[in-house]
């Protein structure tokens, strides 16, 4: 079928997990859009209000100090109806070797300043290792603290920009990735922290998936 900057075939849904059997679909028809690292002060706002503009919901993946450290943020996040997922204390990409009394501090510390911030009634569901580096063992603590691990299934690489000429480059890279790559059931891997890039590739994709994909917070 077409899009509207070409041809734009809808894939199937695909099968399988994450690394480490972690969570890489929603289970559903529906595409989850992701949105990693953050609350960062100047780009979640922006991510925040293309979501609301569009009337869609997301789920972020809050690293804990940066939680902690923007606390209106995480409560409007919440407050709006976007899911939670913790992201781990500080985004160390080989927190699965760490000593599993650094890792449980870590999950908890990050599960606490969340709470702290958007209530304690507001419940993390969710847990993205930072990397994506999932093992059995951490998948294991994040289930034994009320969390299913989550992966994903398509990832533009919206952070990595050594790709790009230059920023136009990289929004177009980003958009023409997650139109290759989104199906049934994806979960999109993207970031809000540090990456002003992905909120104006956002303002074209929104529209576009929307009109194919029913979108939902996981």
């Amino acid at each position: 079928m077409k899009g509207p900057e070409g041809t734009f075939v809808i894939r199937p849904p695909g099968t399988g997990h994450g690394a480490a059997g972690s969570q890489s679909r929603t289970g559903s028809t529906a595409v989850a859009l992701t949105f990693d690292d953050g609350p960062d002060p100047v780009n979640t706002p922006k991510i925040l209000d293309l979501l609301r503009d569009n009337g869609v919901k997301a789920t972020f993946c809050l690293v804990g100090f940066r939680a902690r450290d923007n606390p209106d943020l995480v409560r409007r996040i919440a407050a709006e109806g976007h899911t939670l997922c913790n992201h781990s204390w500080q985004h160390l990409t080989d927190l699965a070797k760490k000593e599993p009394g650094y890792i449980d501090w870590d999950l908890k510390r990050t599960n606490e300043v969340i709470r702290a911030a958007a209530g304690s009634g507001v419940p993390i569901r969710y847990f993205r290792a930072p990397g994506g580096n999932f093992t059995p063992g951490l998948i294991a603590k994040a289930k034994d603290l009320g969390m299913a691990s989550i992966y994903w299934d398509a990832d533009p690489a919206d952070w990595n920009h050594s790709k790009d000429a230059n920023d136009e480059a990289h929004i177009k890279r980003v958009i023409a990735e997650v139109k290759k790559q989104v199906r049934q059931g994806s979960i999109v891997l993207s970031h809000d922290n540090k990456q002003p890039d992905t909120i104006i590739a956002y303002r074209t994709l929104i529209p576009f998936l929307k009109q194919y994909f029913t979108l939902e917070a996981l």
